[in-house]
């Protein structure tokens, strides 16, 4: 008889030892980046070969480890060995690793890319995962079930020591004394400048109202960053119990969690997570036989940017229109329908549950004096190790980006990191000794933000890219303050102005004096940030601004019409046509089977033709 069970391991918690049912078991990584990398495919192929196998063996899932560049990810753990991870796992695969693996005992030493392991190598020839140079010197909290656990098992992540936080601030601390807890650790906010979250959660709790809120902003818009999608996807509860503490301490018996709708499997597992928690009482009436009463909610977003903004996510939840208004009152005083409320990111939430379980002398004892804790980034772009990291505050950029991620694919020169998203900004590579902390970000004229991290190389046009950045947020923008609708959409039109070949003299400055003025004068962040692209590389890579301006040049040869347009060598031409119907233009034209040519002033130099002439008769001209 088969003894499947997909999504019912009880009790085995994050460390490889053991699970405790004396079988084998078959872990499939089943994040979003999994997933889009065949995941699905990967655990139907286990299902059926343990059918037809009829193997007893317990066939499970879990969130997202990090290693995005390995997916799709599959672990087998045999009773008593150590758990080995396969990467970059092909249908095909399967059947050898069940095989040789599970039935056989045999590690497939050539698709295992590390092992969890306790002392020296249980498998020759397997890594542990703190021998990877990826994970070396990354510190998980945030992250530490994430990839481990069943992220749609309540049972697991309490074996992992799950909800005693949340026990012990109930039933052993006043609300006064976790809040104090929490500003003793230095948590701060790590959704965007770093407001201390013990404060704001003061500030809340003396606040008199007879109904308070707690919201969690999971709604996570930035370009590159998926980072709060994938502990909600790998670890939901680790959020609901740090909103359930919070709730505690500042006194609230209700409270949101904002999710954009794009989340869907974030959100059926939130779903899922939260009728457990309700099932096993953590949430609901007299939790914890303490006293308090607190229930939590899911609202979808529509996915507007402006939405992450606090007053304007508010007003989403209220049924208005997603848009901000004036502060002060501050949400603490006056937030959702009129009622003291506090807001934190998912990433924050996911922090809390530590701090009170392991004390604020063990949480301030990693990162600096100003930034204490970890920090999650999403390493994307020109990187060869994509993935989600967690690392000490107090990391220099040079770590992270060399060290844990690769370095540059082909051992390309790095010229810039995007850090905090559109309203962060770019940092040159020279300046790569940077300690990632708050106040160092803010003096090159960048920002934590939700942790993006673009990398890019010198083939990045850096005009180009700040023009990308301005005009998502200016398509963002909800229009309801002049300074950010009407300033970033002139910016825009110099931007786009300079990279078509039109830009004039004074076009820099002009940059300069609206962004400022925009930072200014706008209602909120959106708009408070929205030029901080722009100013950030025309303060590191003005030379690329004025070659531009007044050379008429893309430096990286990016932007259209500024290279020179191609030409077609007509002694070589075979008149095949192709380029004619891959032109996006229409600059090509030209008789079958007979010379063609480029309109050279309607040629955008896209390089299409070029790139797939069957005998090379284009070339760019001089």
């Amino acid at each position: 008889m088969t003894a499947v069970r997909l999504n019912e391991l009880k009790g085995s918690g994050p460390q490889p030892a053991t699970d405790g049912t004396g079988k084998p078991r078959i872990i499939v990584g089943m994040g979003t980046c999994g997933i889009a990398a065949g995941a699905r495919k990967i655990l139907q192929a286990i299902m059926q070969e343990v059918e037809s196998r009829r193997l007893d063996v317990l066939v499970t899932q879990t969130g997202c480890i990090g290693m995005c560049q390995n997916e799709p990810l599959l672990d087998v753990q045999l009773p008593g060995g150590p758990r080995i991870t396969y990467g970059n796992v092909a249908v095909k695969d399967v059947p050898r690793i069940i095989a040789s693996h599970v039935m056989g005992g045999r590690v497939v030493e050539d698709l295992a890319i590390a092992q969890f392991a306790e002392g020296k190598l249980e498998v020759e020839n397997v890594p542990r995962y703190d021998e990877l140079d990826f994970y070396r010197k990354q510190h998980r909290i945030a992250l530490a079930n994430c990839g481990h656990i069943d992220p749609e098992s309540i049972d697991e992540y309490i074996a992992a020591g799950g909800y005693t936080a949340c026990t012990k601030a109930l039933t052993e601390m006043t609300p006064e004394e976790v809040i104090a807890e929490v500003k003793l650790a230095g948590l701060r906010g790590r959704g965007g400048a770093g407001f201390p979250t013990g404060l704001k959660w003061e500030l809340t709790r003396r606040t008199p109202s007879d109904k308070k809120y707690i919201i969690c902003n999971a709604d996570e818009g930035d370009p590159g960053a998926f980072m709060d999608r994938s502990i909600l996807e790998g670890d939901p509860h680790r959020v609901i119990e740090g909103m359930i503490i919070g709730g505690y301490a500042i006194g609230a018996d209700e409270g949101y969690i904002y999710i954009r709708a794009e989340y869907p499997l974030a959100i059926k597992r939130l779903e899922m997570a939260l009728k457990q928690a309700r099932e096993r009482g953590f949430l609901g009436t007299d939790i914890c036989g303490s006293g308090f009463s607190f229930d939590l909610h899911i609202k979808k977003g529509a996915g507007a940017f402006v939405c992450g903004e606090e007053t304007a996510l508010m007003a989403s939840i209220e049924g208005k229109r997603g848009m901000p208004r004036p502060k002060p009152p501050f949400p603490s005083v006056s937030g959702l329908w009129g009622k003291p409320t506090n807001i934190n990111n998912v990433e924050t939430f996911a922090n809390v549950a530590e701090v009170i379980r392991g004390g604020a002398e063990q949480f301030r004892s990693i990162g600096t004096e100003g930034s204490t804790g970890t920090k999650v980034f999403a390493l994307t772009g020109k990187i060869a190790n994509t993935g989600l990291v967690e690392v000490p505050m107090g990391m220099s950029l040079k770590e992270v980006i060399y060290e844990i991620g690769g370095g540059l694919p082909s051992g390309a020169e790095l010229k810039a990191v995007q850090i905090g998203g559109p309203s962060g900004g770019c940092i040159p590579a020279e300046l790569l000794d940077l300690p990632i902390d708050y106040e160092s970000l803010q003096e090159v004229g960048a920002m934590m933000g939700s942790g993006g991290m673009v990398v890019m190389d010198q083939s990045t046009c850096m005009v180009d890219v700040a023009r990308f950045f301005l005009r998502f947020t200016q398509q963002e923008s909800c229009g309801k303050c002049t300074p950010c609708r009407e300033g970033t959409k002139r910016m825009l039109e110099i931007l786009d102005r300079i990279c078509s070949a039109q830009g004039r003299e004074g076009d820099l400055e002009l940059l300069e004096e609206l962004g400022q003025h925009i930072i200014d004068t706008s209602l909120c962040q959106l708009g408070g940030s929205a030029p901080n692209p722009v100013l950030s590389t025309l303060r590191y890579f003005r030379d690329e601004y004025e070659a531009h301006i007044r050379d008429k040049r893309c430096p990286a040869d990016v932007c259209a019409g500024m290279s020179a347009p191609y030409e077609i060598d007509t002694e070589s031409c075979i008149g095949c046509g192709l380029c004619a119907r891959l032109c996006p233009v229409g600059a090509v034209s030209g008789e079958r089977r007979k010379p063609h040519r480029i309109d050279g002033d309607t040629c955008i130099s896209c390089g299409a033709c070029a790139e797939k002439c069957p005998v090379h008769a284009i070339a760019q001209g001089a």
